[in-house]
Parts: C-alpha cells; sequence; structure tokens
C-alpha cells in the first residue's frame, strides 16, 4: 500500500493543488509551505496527527484515507478498497450474487501493473494450493515483485 507521503500526493494531485497552496491552507509560512510539503510527500518527514487531521478537512476525506490502513479492521479494509478504486480504477460489482472485483487495464499505466501483478500473484496461490511451493514462498516472491523496479 502507499506510505502517508504518497497518499498526501494522490490527494493533493486529484484535488489540482500545488505543494505551496496545500501548505499554506494547513497553516505553514507560505515562504516554506511547499519544501515542508514536499518533505512529508518524499517521506523524509512523517505528519503528526494533528496535521493529518488538517489534510484530510482539506481534502475532503477521512484522516483514516491518508494513513496506511490497518486491513484486520473494516474501516482499514474499505479505505484500502477506495484507495484501489481511485488509484488503479479497480471496481467492486455485485452479479448474479456474487462480488466480482475487477481491474481494468485500460485505465492506467497503474492499473496495468497491478494486473500484471495479480496474474503473478495468482499462479503463485497455484502452486501454493498444489503443493509445489511452501507458504513462506509466494510472499518472498511477492516481496521481490514490490522492490523491483
Amino acid at each position: 500500500m502507499m506510505a502517508i507521503g504518497e497518499r498526501i500526493r494522490f490527494f493533493r494531485n486529484l484535488r489540482g493543488m500545488t505543494q505551496k497552496y496545500l501548505g499554506t491552507v494547513v497553516g505553514f509560512p507560505e515562504k516554506t509551505a511547499d519544501i515542508r510539503m514536499a518533505q512529508y510527500e518524499s517521506g523524509t518527514r512523517t505528519p503528526k496527527a494533528d496535521l493529518t487531521n488538517k489534510l484530510a478537512e482539506v481534502f475532503g476525506i477521512s484522516p483514516d484515507a491518508l494513513s496506511v490502513p490497518d486491513i484486520d479492521s473494516y474501516i482499514g479494509l474499505m479505505h484500502t478498497l477506495f484507495t484501489l478504486e481511485d488509484i488503479y480504477g479497480l471496481t467492486i460489482e455485485k452479479r448474479d450474487g456474487e462480488i466480482i472485483m475487477r481491474v481494468d487495464p485500460f485505465n492506467s499505466r497503474e492499473a496495468q501493473n497491478l494486473l500484471d501483478e495479480l496474474h503473478v500473484w495468482c499462479a503463485e496461490r497455484e502452486k501454493y494450493r498444489n503443493g509445489e511451493i511452501s507458504k513462506s514462498t509466494p510472499m518472498s516472491i511477492m516481496r521481490k515483485l514490490l522492490h523491483r523496479n
């Protein structure tokens, strides 16, 4: 999932704001507003709860949407799904009583990349189910996928 800085950048761009504008709106001096926002977006600084709350208010979202979610909770999972929808064009539909998740590869380059990685994941999951690999193997492969360029 995206780190908080990437989420700040995503919502800032989604709202058509510059770093300087966003920084001034949340209370940084105009002279350093863009530098401070760049630091948060790059991950060199991590916003405290009060700043996260201000940013969420400016974006018109829940502060949970900026935090890296805990997908063990229902709310965290919902925010993760919304983020996947926003970034990758993931759609979740109900068809014939079943819930179907779909990624449209024509939505964006990111959507195509996600779809490619999901195909790899499905192949590895099938190997695991067939006893060809151990449970730790798919995670090591996924870590490699996440860290490649």
